[in-house]
């Protein structure tokens, strides 16, 4: 695993921080040693997420985090900003980190190693930049209906609004269906989860539209056919009601999912980035998701911004009586109750546990 350090000046613990945050909490690409950013400098970066330490320092700079991460060896743009421009602060940190030999990681939409001088620079440093998603700009897989062929249970992972944490929620779910003896699978569909993980997956607002539903198809394919899992767990992109990241409607179709698990955040007012907008119902989202998949929302997952423990526990209440679903909040509970779910919707699922486990 490479080393890495986090560039999220001012951005930590909102909601354009999602890259960071997602690495924060899991990799399997990147040893994660700090985090940049000056305004909340001296913290773990666990403890400011989750109030979990995780002994991962946010630093004040470059500097400071090489002094005490000397073994450091990439810089990683841990902001997904609206647009995926680079904050013009960051340009002479990644400079510096150039210089003193550091590649540069980014799944922004604008491309740093287009960039002539970051481009030279890193050719005279020998180091490499590498722009997430520019590696799936040109992947052309048209979509076949090979998906017929996987044979593992698919859940999806959806959200009522963008930066949620749909794809937390789903490498939740990954691990603890294998801590359970259900071997899962996780598909990623955004550049966060390359970073994290990388082995299966698409970037999909990377693509050409004509291609996303291929993409998301071949790759669920390929890690069944890789990896015969019980289960495939797939995270959504943006919300399928958000005006401007109107996404996953290709999962839906595409990768053609057995059960759905809903993200939401009753803390929210507005949609992600848009005030004024006001989330959607949760009604209507359900009914619009179960409509299009003719498949059931099994589980509610709770986003805790802005609610306390107790509120988090009546929505919880609320949610399961209403709608017939488990509900909890990944971060503070765990996801143990949907796999439970999941083996109860599906009992061929609960039985191979049963085999694995002997």
């Amino acid at each position: 695993m490479k080393k890495a350090v986090i560039l999220a000046e001012g951005y930590f613990g909102t909601t354009d921080g999602k890259t960071a945050h997602g690495l924060v909490r899991y990799s399997r690409k990147y040893e994660i040693l700090g985090v940049i950013d000056s305004t909340l400098a001296g913290r773990d970066a666990g403890e400011v997420l989750d109030g979990i330490k995780r002994g991962i320092m946010i630093y004040s700079s470059l500097d400071e985090a090489l002094a005490s991460c000397p073994d450091a060896d990439t810089l990683i743009i841990g902001v997904a900003t609206p647009g995926g421009f680079l904050p013009k602060e960051y340009r002479e940190i990644i400079k510096k980190a150039i210089m003193r030999g550091m590649n540069i990681v980014s799944g922004l939409h604008e491309f740093l190693s287009d960039d002539p001088e970051l481009s030279s620079l890193a050719k005279e440093n020998k180091v490499e930049i590498v722009d997430v998603r520019k590696i799936f700009r040109d992947m052309k897989i048209f979509y076949t209906g090979k998906i017929e062929e996987v044979r593992s249970l698919r859940i999806a992972v959806l959200g009522t609004d963008s930066a949620i944490g749909k794809r937390t929620t789903a490498i939740k779910l990954v691990e603890e269906l294998n801590r359970s003896g259900i071997k899962a699978v996780f598909v990623g569909t955004g550049q966060t989860a390359w970073m994290q993980d990388g082995r299966y997956g698409v970037v999909i607002d990377a693509m050409i539209n004509d291609f996303v539903a291929g993409g998301i198809e071949h790759e669920i394919w390929r890690a069944y056919k890789e990896e015969n899992p019980d289960v495939i767990v797939i995270p959504g992109q943006g919300s399928i009601l958000h005006p401007a990241f109107p996404g996953s409607f290709e999962l839906l179709a595409a990768g053609k999912p057995h059960a759905i698990v809903l993200q939401h955040a009753p803390g929210r007012r507005y949609l992600d980035g848009f005030p004024g907008y006001p989330l959607p119902d949760l009604d209507r989202m359900i009914r619009v998701i179960e409509l299009l998949t003719e498949r059931k929302v099994i589980a509610i997952t709770i986003n805790h911004e802005n609610l306390t423990r107790e509120q988090v526990e009546e929505y919880i209440r609320e949610y399961e009586n209403r709608y017939d679903v488990v509900a909890c909040d990944p971060i503070w509970h765990g996801v143990g109750k949907i796999v439970e779910r999941i083996k109860k919707e599906f009992p061929e699922i609960g039985s191979k546990a049963v085999v694995r486990a002997k």
